[in-house]
């Protein structure tokens, strides 16, 4: 490329930042809004400070207010200190304010690179919670999101990771990220730099090639493009493009197909819902009910999804597996997905004493069960039996009743209305499906410990309404 057509290139770089930048305006979330404060990360690397530049030149078009965010992450010693000094230089410089967090992250637990990435995200929700920013950009260009669909695709990731790095990320979520650079490469930007007179500090440790990503960058993609396609960072940009829109129409599609939910409590699916499915929407059925509960998808492979899929697949009514901080089972009709280690069938049991009237909430739900006496209305049908209505002269037996709500336990038996000898309350649960992790809560209702009334199977024979019947004790169960 010829130095004049090398300029002509590099200056209208601007332009192609600001219709991205307007492009993705007018999605939700959209990238900036009129009048906000944008922090700018700079490393001091020169895609952080080509960005600055840039945003400076084009913030009258959206009226924005710019500031300077830099952390020093101890890392790399006094180059470290350096790299901070020559960012707040440049910000007074530009006349901007100054965000700067200094950290200790070598003395962190854990990796390394994710301890440096909670302490940015920590640093910039502190900075929006303050209301001193409102969005935080970062000079992201296509180069790096080149390596990132390659670096997933080596490492067998699905459609949602080849999305690579996302124009704009929802805030409340990593902050608000905003991405403006997406479109431009890496040399574009050092022309424009040099060519502008403007410096920027190199990184040693990004020459390190022990580092896999580092590998990529400077052996791997350069052979590809050369042998290969000189366009490579254009076709997976691309690839990533439509990855990302085909998760959104996907996302979409399974908000409107799961149960309502809130993130870290169980979730049930109907195993006709992941088996009458299309494959590529019950994957994705799966995918998001697991990271939902989980909280996130760290350490869920491929074959997790399809030993779920199978258990949903198959005739057998009863199945369980275990999957990195979950536990998953399969009971009749449902798959109940809940985190590793959460109530569940083996929950504590529990005895309340019931008041008449009153009522009583079942502990770790918003059920309650409420009873009432009431004069028995006259039936048209001379046989008609009401599940949860008890005679009430019945119950008394000499005596105010003392009734005791409590949950269903192993051995549990009665004679319902219509049978002629006790069953098994188990059998019950079989007869109607219940799920498995359903029954260690059922409520039961007992007078002298003999059972008077059960969720769903109703009155026991010897205490249920008959045409005799003058008061009636009415159970209901609503939510409190």
């Amino acid at each position: 490329m010829g130095r004049r057509q090398a300029r002509y290139h590099a200056d209208g770089m601007l332009d192609r930042i600001a219709e991205f930048i307007t492009r993705h305006r007018m999605f939700d979330p959209g990238m900036f809004a009129t009048g906000q404060r944008v922090g700018v990360a700079v490393s001091g690397g020169a895609d952080s400070v080509f960005l600055l530049h840039a945003l400076r030149e084009l913030r009258p078009r959206w009226n924005l207010r710019l500031s300077v965010i830099h952390i020093e992450h101890g890392i790399r010693g006094d180059a470290s200190v350096a790299d901070a000094a020559f960012v707040g230089q440049l910000a007074s410089s530009l006349g901007l304010p100054f965000h700067i967090l200094k950290a200790d992250v070598p003395a962190m637990d854990g990796n390394l690179e994710q301890a440096a990435r909670n302490v940015r995200q920590e640093f910039y929700s502190e900075l929006i919670v303050a209301n001193a920013i409102d969005r935080v950009a970062t000079g992201h260009t296509r180069t790096d999101q080149a390596e990132t669909v390659l670096y997933r695709l080596l490492r067998g990731s699905g459609l949602t990771g080849l999305s690579g790095i996302l124009p704009v990320t929802r805030a409340g979520c990593d902050c608000g990220l905003v991405r403006p650079l997406l479109e431009i490469d890496r040399d574009e930007i050092e022309t424009w730099l040099r060519e502008h007179g403007i410096a920027w500090r190199e990184d040693e440790t990004n020459r390190d090639r022990t580092y896999a990503r580092n590998r990529l960058r400077h052996e791997i993609l350069p052979l590809l493009r050369e042998g290969f396609n000189p366009q490579l960072d254009q076709a997976l940009g691309h690839l990533a493009t439509l990855a990302l829109d085909e998760e959104k129409y996907w996302d979409a599609e399974v908000a409107r197909q799961l149960p309502a939910a809130t993130s870290g409590q169980p979730l049930v699916l109907a195993v006709s819902q992941l088996s009458e499915a299309p494959l590529a929407l019950a994957r994705r059925l799966v995918r998001q009910a697991m990271e939902i509960v989980k909280g996130d998808l760290r350490a869920i492979e491929f074959a997790h999804v399809e030993r779920v899929l199978l258990m949903a697949n198959s005739a057998g009514g009863h199945d369980r597996m275990q999957a990195p901080d979950l536990d998953i089972c399969r009971s009749f009709d449902w798959i109940r997905i809940a985190q590793a280690g959460s109530p569940g069938r083996g929950t504590a049991d529990f005895s309340l004493p019931l008041q008449i009237p009153g009522w009583a909430e079942l502990p770790g739900s918003a059920a309650r069960i409420v009873l009432q006496v009431l004069e028995k209305a006259p039936s048209t049908l001379p046989c008609a039996t009401v599940v949860n209505e008890l005679d009430w002269q019945r119950l008394h037996r000499g005596g105010a009743p003392s009734l005791e709500l409590r949950n269903w336990r192993p051995g549990d038996q009665y004679r319902r209305t219509g049978q002629a000898r006790p069953e098994k309350v188990k059998f019950f649960f079989q007869e109607a499906r219940v799920p498995l992790w359903e029954r260690g809560q059922w409520p039961i209702i007992t007078l002298d410990r003999e059972i008077v009334w059960a969720r769903r199977f109703g009155a026991a024979a010897e205490f249920a309404t008959g045409p005799e019947s003058r008061s009636i004790l009415q159970v209901s169960e609503t939510s409190s």
